[in-house]
């Protein structure tokens, strides 16, 4: 498999994060220190206490993608390991942080590391378990995947809009990749979410049974490979 990756925007990030945890941590001291030093300065202790935290989900977010080892390119890296030649993978090189080109069609990876119980139904996304701290200091909450993976399908649609004439335009689909080894994904069956749903262990299998469908032909493979890479 190729394994294309931006490694400037990597250390570019990954700087960020040390930056804004170790801001918001000291900021964070600050405010403590006001409230039990000079109890009567409550508001800026309050103000320096607001923003510590926000600074300090700020690092989080950029540690989670971009500092923490491994970081969610390397698990899909791995994930996807023993794929041929005719697998690209790309990381921070396309409007979407993590692209699979191969035969198996046109493939956003979207990697999320939170633990528990991962479940879809009625149109909603709910998590249940996992470490109620960590969940705050941690690591980020689940959100709506449904909005995330429609925002990068028009970020990448648009591209290709740009560089490639209408008929060469292929389709699009999104897998969500749960990374944390802690986690339980319960979809009914009868259940239909935006994306597919899979744990990292399983994403090759994935993969491998959209390439037995042929979704994209070794040519227009090829075609968009060249086409994102020449951009």
């Amino acid at each position: 498999m190729n394994i294309i990756r931006n490694d400037a925007i990597i250390r570019r990030n990954a700087r960020i994060a040390q930056v804004t945890m170790l801001g918001g941590l000291l900021v964070l001291a600050g405010g403590m220190f006001i409230s039990f030093r000079y109890p009567d300065y409550f508001v800026y202790s309050l103000i320096a206490l607001v923003l510590g935290f926000m600074l300090s989900q700020v690092g989080i977010y950029f540690s989670n993608r971009w500092s923490r080892r491994p970081r969610p390119d390397e698990i899909l890296d791995l994930s996807l390991k023993g794929l041929d030649d005719k697998y690209s993978l790309y990381h921070f090189e396309t409007p979407v942080s993590h692209l699979l080109l191969g035969p198996c069609g046109l493939w956003i990876l979207s990697p999320h590391n939170q633990r528990g119980t991962i479940s879809y139904s009625k149109g909603r996304w709910r998590q249940k378990g996992g470490n109620l701290y960590l969940k705050i200091f941690a690591q980020e909450g689940l959100g709506r995947p449904d909005l995330e993976t429609q925002n990068e399908d028009e970020k990448l649609l648009k591209y290709f809009q740009k560089n490639l004439p209408e008929e060469n335009i292929p389709d699009i689909q999104t897998a969500l990749v749960f990374t944390n080894p802690q986690v339980e994904i319960n979809i009914a069956e009868s259940e239909s979410p935006p994306a597919e749903t899979v744990n990292a262990a399983k994403l090759k299998d994935l993969v491998r049974k959209y390439s037995k469908a042929k979704t994209l032909s070794m040519e227009k493979v090829k075609y968009i490979r060249n086409t994102i890479e020449n951009e």
